[in-house]
């Protein structure tokens, strides 16, 4: 992954993440798994909490969104 901007990693990790619902077999691929470690590590070292998602989600380029927000857009994948 160190080969790639960060910028570029970020911007293919949010869509991704955002088409997550049509594709949920996104979350059992490894690229997508180990695209998400790396940038936690990254964020990370700068500093960012990435358990704070209002800070991972600055961080990666998204407008911030409460976790209320968050919660009422939240769907069962069973």
């Amino acid at each position: 992954m160190e080969k790639y901007a960060l910028e570029e990693l970020k911007l293919i990790y949010r869509v991704l993440h955002g088409s997550l619902m049509e594709n949920v077999a996104l979350l059992d691929a490894h690229f997508f798994t180990d695209l998400q470690t790396y940038l936690h590590r990254r964020a990370q070292a700068e500093g960012v909490d990435v358990g704070d998602h209002g800070a991972w989600d600055v961080w990666l380029g998204n407008e911030a969104v409460g976790c209320a927000v968050r919660l009422e857009k939240r769907v069962s994948l069973n």
